[in-house]
């Protein structure tokens, strides 16, 4: 028989934070999902990394924000021997923030907004409550500064939509 977290696709933890497990895994700058099938898992990018935010999971690199920020100093694509870091150092996600926000559930809170080195999380006023955040896409890099220090886990990384021509 199959487990809740197998049936309904949250985990336990989110099943019992009402918070559902994320489908969307980033990928460290400069990493597609095909350039990603060419790691080995060495782990050379993980010891390379200053901000120690790489891992490797089910044997390829990976990101943990929790861990801390990307500063986009492209010591990991240096360190790597294969053909993993192939685009210049940027993210293909961006920051999200859901309904699980201290300041929507009607708490004062700016821990977001004070992480954010790109100035990409603003707060709107609002009558009757605490500001809102207001996530700026074009503004947000994903470098991951916004997670950790969010105290209600409600940030999460999304992947960025296509550009249009």
């Amino acid at each position: 028989m199959a487990s809740q977290s197998m049936v309904t696709g949250v985990s336990r933890r989110g099943f019992l934070t009402a918070r559902p497990a994320p489908a969307f895994r980033p990928l460290p700058p400069g990493i597609t999902t095909t350039s990603l099938a060419a790691c080995t898992g060495c782990g050379d990018c993980v010891t390379a990394c200053p901000q120690q935010i790489l891992l490797i999971a089910e044997d390829r690199v990976a990101i943990d924000f929790a861990r801390g920020e990307c500063t986009f100093c492209d010591a990991c694509a240096g360190a790597c021997a294969e053909a993993v870091f192939t685009l210049p150092a940027a993210m293909g996600h961006r920051a999200a923030i859901s309904d699980g926000c201290l300041a929507r559930r009607g708490t004062t809170c700016m821990s977001c907004r004070d992480a954010c080195p790109e100035d990409a999380i603003r707060f709107i006023p609002r009558m009757g409550g605490p500001f809102l955040p207001d996530l700026s896409a074009a503004a947000c890099t994903g470098c991951g500064a916004c997670i950790a220090p969010c105290p209600a886990e409600a940030i999460a990384m999304r992947q960025k939509e296509p550009a249009h021509a």
